[in-house]
């Protein structure tokens, strides 16, 4: 029987690459609560989780487009060292979290660092992954 649009949902997951990393899982005993069709997770995991029965195990395999979109290459940035403060020279792989023009705060991972220039990544960490999920329909209520 399929979840309904609206419901309040309580899932059980554990997200996998496809090398076999794990990226992300729910806690033992306290799986995901979210409401169905709100926008609360990405769309290719809601949309598997509204074809499911409580009680129900499935894997499933989101393409990128359906998770965290494409890689963006207009989402790389190069930023002047100068704009960092003396002696906080980022380093490769250093995540920050600064305002968007919007107000909404914007994550960046450091991608590469010269004398000259220094390479910010905006994409979300996924972005651009095909993401494979093991799925438990725990509660629908």
């Amino acid at each position: 029987m399929a979840v309904d649009a609206g419901k309040t949902v309580k899932v059980a997951y554990t997200g996998i690459l496809d090398n076999g990393e794990i990226f992300d899982s729910s806690p033992v005993g306290a799986p995901l609560e979210f409401v169905t069709g709100a926008g609360q997770v990405i769309p290719g995991f809601d949309e598997a989780v509204q074809q499911m029965s409580v009680g129900e195990t499935r894997q499933v395999r989101i393409e990128a487009e359906d998770a965290y979109g494409p890689h963006n290459p207009n989402l790389i940035i190069k930023a002047d060292p100068s704009q960092f403060e003396a002696g906080e020279a980022p380093q490769v792989g250093q995540h920050f979290r600064v305002p968007g023009a919007d107000g909404n705060p914007m994550f960046l991972e450091v991608k590469s660092v010269s004398d000259t220039e220094i390479l910010l990544d905006a994409n979300h960490p996924l972005a651009g992954k095909d993401l494979n999920f093991e799925l438990e329909l725990v509660d629908v209520q």
